[in-house]
């Protein structure tokens, strides 16, 4: 499979199914007793979901913890990873991989529950310049956002997705709590990688309207877009092209933990 077949294959939809039972209906012949109807076939198992693409998971080292006991397992390997413990205190605690699955499930949506995040919010306010009319968003947010940009930095990729890699079936585990028992995490997070490459690649300076409360990009085109996008578009272009080099290692290291797998038809 080439690389342009395997991007397609990706972007394909999960195809579910459903088997229904035939209905036998007894055969009555003139004089002669009823025939007790042959016993129905028994129903097939509900055919496992199609699958693009399947991590090659490496037996573990060790057994896994159990996803409601994986918190402190997970924090110490990223810290193991970044190296920086002022920069581990971004983390929240708990619930770690739940959240990482809920928030990477929702980039692609209009919006996302700030509850969910696995990391602290930016500190201080959203920055802007000019005035009621001109508003753009302001240089200097972009050093908001330095903290997360210094752990993508940080990150030796190949060590990162052999972590999660390893602790696939609990990103599994979490993806089918969270309401999808016939798909797989792994689909949905090279959907989600390749939602977020295509964040168009702004000039600054970036016009801003705020009709109520909220600051919104004054193309309306930008402001349609998913939030994983205008996530990436707020945090100025040289973190966005940052952040967009080190998914696309991400994606390709990824690539190399996968292969097809044929379901019997």
């Amino acid at each position: 499979m080439n690389k342009n077949q395997l991007k397609a294959t990706l972007a394909l939809v999960i195809l579910g199914g459903g088997l229904a039972a035939y209905i036998y209906l007894q055969q009555i012949e003139p004089e002669v007793a009823v025939q007790a109807p042959p016993p129905p076939p028994p129903i097939a198992a509900a055919p496992k979901p199609e699958v693009r693409q399947i991590l090659e998971t490496p037996p573990a080292a060790a057994p896994l913890p159990q996803l409601a006991e994986s918190d402190s397992f997970v924090l110490d390997a990223l810290a193991g990873l970044i190296g920086n413990e002022s920069l581990m205190k971004l983390f929240h605690t708990e619930r770690i991989i739940r959240n990482i699955v809920a928030t990477i499930d929702n980039l692609p949506s209009m919006k996302l529950p700030m509850k969910l995040l696995p990391v602290e919010q930016a500190s201080g306010k959203f920055m802007t310049a000019g005035k009621d009319g001109e508003l753009s968003i302001s240089p200097k947010n972009a050093a908001r956002y330095t903290p997360y940009v210094k752990i993508a930095e940080a990150i030796d990729v190949k060590k990162l997705v052999g972590l999660y890699v390893r602790l696939y079936p609990l990103f599994q585990q979490a993806y089918v709590e969270l309401g999808y028992p016939n798909s797989y995490f792994n689909d949905r997070l090279i959907e989600v990688i390749d939602d977020l490459l295509e964040a168009p690649d702004l000039t600054e300076p970036v016009k801003l309207l705020r009709p109520k409360v909220f600051y919104q990009f004054a193309d309306p085109e930008l402001e349609a877009l998913s939030i994983g996008q205008r996530i990436l578009m707020r945090i100025g272009s040289k973190n966005e092209a940052t952040m967009k080099a080190r998914l696309l290692e991400i994606k390709q290291e990824l690539l190399l933990h996968m292969h097809d797998e044929k379901i019997a038809g």
